[in-house]
């Protein structure tokens, strides 16, 4: 948390634990009492403060709440407990370097604890939930898939496995989204060789992902427009061969016969061996 948030809302808390055992501590004390210091308190009551604080809508006091049982009971159970929970509150604070700091505290200390997968999972979110647009530097996603192969490896039998899995696949496609965007700048300006090398790594790098047809389509188009007819005729049968039902086929099919030539393997470039290895299987 933000040092001056992070005091400030630390204040507020205690302030909203403090209300919370004065007016309504019956329960607990059988009757109103004078302020006490946080310090007073145990280790579950501020643990439940903070349960409550979170679900009234205030992770930045939950996670001020968490910490202060961490720092005031550091060996109890509930030390363990608060921590994963400090950085949950973190995370829904959208406090996410806060919140990885917490997951990563929890998984040095506990690393074999029950809710580690949970931890796990909270760091991977705290990079994945910061993946924007496409035109943003991508260095995050690529720490998002890292932290996500980690939540799928160490914990395949854990739902939050399932989810990373998920997560992982929309990354993934998010870097391919990356390259074309890219590909697509050179390729309006006409610079067809840099285009080519960016709907290549999208072909040869991120073949499982959506972006997958486009390039193949955009290859057509590049290569067309060098006059490498080859090349052309590969990528259109790939094209056909896997996604003959898109749109995209149905350009480069158009592209290609109006130069009178067909989606066929041809030549021996690259998208020969591309089409060797995924449409015959042969991968010597």
């Amino acid at each position: 948390m933000r040092l001056r948030q992070g005091k400030a809302g630390l204040a507020r808390a205690t302030c909203a634990l403090v209300a919370l055992f004065l007016l309504g501590s019956c329960g607990l004390f059988g009757q109103s009492e004078d302020a006490r210091p946080l310090e007073s308190f145990s280790a579950e009551e501020i643990y439940r403060q903070g349960e409550l604080t979170l679900e009234v809508g205030e992770p930045d006091e939950a996670a001020a709440l968490f910490s202060e049982v961490e720092r005031l009971y550091p060996y109890s159970e509930w030390s363990r407990r608060a921590l994963v929970m400090q950085a949950f509150a973190y995370h829904r604070d959208r406090d996410y370097e806060a919140a990885r700091g917490s997951a990563q505290r929890f998984l040095n200390l506990y690393p074999a604890d029950e809710d580690a997968a949970w931890a796990q999972y909270l760091l991977a979110l705290s990079y994945y939930d910061q993946i924007d647009d496409v035109g943003r530097d991508q260095g995050l996603t690529f720490q998002a898939l890292q932290a996500l192969r980690d939540v799928i490896e160490q914990y395949p039998d854990s739902d939050y496995a399932r989810s990373a899995i998920l997560k992982f696949d929309l990354a993934f496609d998010h870097l391919a989204a990356k390259e074309m965007e890219i590909g697509r700048y050179y390729l309006k300006r006409g610079h067809y060789v840099a285009a080519i090398n960016r709907f290549r790594v999208v072909v040869e790098d991120f073949q499982t992902t959506s972006q997958t047809p486009e390039a193949l389509h955009r290859l057509v188009e590049s290569y067309l427009s060098l006059g490498l007819t080859n090349e052309a005729q590969t990528a259109g049968a790939i094209l056909g061969h896997n996604f003959q039902s898109t749109d995209w086929y149905q350009d480069s099919f158009a592209l290609l016969t109006g130069r009178g030539l067909r989606p066929e393997p041809a030549g021996d470039g690259w998208l020969r061996r591309v089409y060797r290895q995924t449409i015959r299987g042969e991968w010597l």
